[in-house]
């Protein structure tokens, strides 16, 4: 990490929203499955509201937009995490604030995705059951 990522971390991790407070509290300290998550960090050019490297996943909480210009931002942020192998999971401030619970879980559901994704990349697709052999 480059020493002023170093500093933009740190300085994003201090002030940090009520809403993506909500949402560290939940998933830090390997609360979901033991996933490790990181919160600020970044990313090439970006920083991720959260990160699961190992998953390759990252979670960002979107406010409100309000122009155009950091509509294209995003999309263009988004674009280049998805190139680089990352899946955005975006969740909108509303639902974090009607329950932060359930979007833990949204999380959690990713995160199985996620692995399972990476099982199939590594492995290839699940083996077929043996010529003649019937499903359970």
């Amino acid at each position: 990490m480059r020493p002023e990522q170093t500093v933009g971390s740190r300085r994003l991790r201090t002030s940090m929203s009520g809403t993506e407070l909500r949402v560290w509290l939940r998933i830090r300290g390997r609360k979901l499955d033991s996933w490790k998550f990181r919160r600020q960090e970044p990313i090439g050019p970006y920083f991720a509201d959260f990160c699961c490297p190992a998953a390759r996943l990252v979670v960002e909480i979107d406010g409100p937009i309000h122009d155009e210009s950091s509509l294209a931002y995003d999309v263009r942020r988004q674009a280049w995490l998805e190139a680089e192998g990352y899946r955005v999971l975006r969740i909108p401030v509303s639902w974090v604030d009607a329950d932060a619970d359930a979007v833990a879980e949204t999380i959690r559901d990713e995160l199985v995705e996620c692995g399972q994704r990476g099982l199939r990349r590594r492995f290839g697709a699940a083996p077929s059951a043996p010529h003649g052999a019937t499903s359970p």
